[in-house]
């Protein structure tokens, strides 16, 4: 297995309580180790509520965020230039998660693979239900 990093949209289903995501972060970190980019961490806590703020944290503090390098903002605004030539919009948001799991090797778990069209990037698509599959 590899280790993942999770894309935003994981953890606001986790912490929704959406059926078959706490199996999925459960299956997931089971084996290996669970990552997050900055900007992850910085969009779920833009968005909790105040009421939120204790369960938000303990499940951002149980994850291995990985700070935002010179590496990965470089990266990041390579893809953003190499997709806008192709025609494609890469938000920043985006281009920084899968510039983060490039530079550390790590399967991006998201619910969005369309926005993560890198072909060098291992991608896995979870569904509804948390289910996941490799992104072809």
């Amino acid at each position: 297995m590899s280790d993942y990093l999770l894309d935003t949209n994981i953890l606001i289903l986790y912490l929704r309580k959406t059926p078959g995501y706490l199996e999925l972060l459960d299956t997931l970190a089971a084996d290996d180790t669970l990552y997050i980019s900055a900007i992850t961490r910085l969009e779920i806590i833009r968005g909790m509520r105040d009421r939120e703020r204790e369960a938000t944290f303990d499940v951002l503090d149980s994850l291995e965020t990985i700070e935002i390098s010179i590496e990965i903002a470089d990266k990041a605004g390579e893809l953003i230039r190499t997709w806008r030539t192709q025609g494609v919009v890469l938000e920043d948001a985006d281009a920084l998660i899968a510039a983060t799991a490039l530079e550390h090797g790590l399967a991006l778990v998201t619910t969005n693979a369309k926005h993560f069209s890198m072909p060098d990037l291992v991608v896995y698509q979870a569904d509804e239900q948390g289910k996941l599959s490799l992104r072809d």
